[in-house]
């Protein structure tokens, strides 16, 4: 089950990975935005919850292109009687896209089996963080046909504007989004020697 501890662990660097996809939102705990269930590729107890198995997936950093945002308006807008502009503000919603470039095909040369406790796996890595590689985005991918929910992890304080110290969060997902996929590009760039390829990859969400 995933833990605060678990979390920790996961991530290679100081900061997490960007991104992260869960079949859930998760819970706040101490601040940290942490996934409920049990990762994708992870280890379980056996008479663990089938609902809590593969709940979630960390992206890798690993020659992935920049995190583009678009925010899209939702309002209406009229003249009145007298020229004037007049808006009726529904919501703002997201729309985003990120690409690989030379992804490895899988995360690790083997199954990472991570432990349950610590995510400490004797797999070796593919991805520079041992996140997920083009054959595991493409299986979420062809797995949720409805909507999932997006963890962000960038500079974004001011989400943290309620805690003692908002400059103090790098090392956390500052973000949780319900999204659904617009659209998943791949292409084999080229096909390895050992037992993965390198893929490119090309895809963009849209908050629910």
């Amino acid at each position: 089950m995933a833990t605060v501890a678990y979390m920790t662990q996961r991530r290679k660097y100081q900061r997490p990975q960007g991104i992260l996809w869960s079949e859930n939102p998760g819970t706040l705990v101490d601040g940290l935005y942490v996934p409920t269930g049990y990762e994708v590729g992870g280890n379980y107890p056996e008479d663990a919850n089938p609902n809590l198995i593969d709940q979630f997936l960390v992206l890798s950093d690993h020659n992935r292109n920049e995190m583009d945002f678009t925010s899209q308006r939702i309002e209406q807008r009229q003249r009145t009687i007298n020229g004037r502009m007049r808006s009726y503000h529904i919501a703002d919603k997201l729309q985003m896209s990120v690409s690989w470039t030379n992804l490895p095909s899988r995360s690790h040369d083997s199954d990472p089996n991570f432990s349950f406790q610590n995510s400490i796996t004797d797999a070796a890595p593919y991805t520079a963080d041992g996140g997920a590689g083009g054959s595991e985005l493409l299986d979420w991918y062809e797995n949720h046909k409805g909507s999932f929910w997006m963890f962000l992890a960038y500079d974004k304080y001011k989400n943290f504007e309620n805690t003692d110290n908002p400059y103090l969060h790098l090392n956390q997902y500052n973000q949780v989004i319900e999204v659904y996929f617009s659209s998943f590009n791949y292409s084999v760039v080229r096909r390895g020697g050992s037992n993965h390829d390198l893929w490119n990859v090309t895809l963009s969400l849209e908050e629910a």
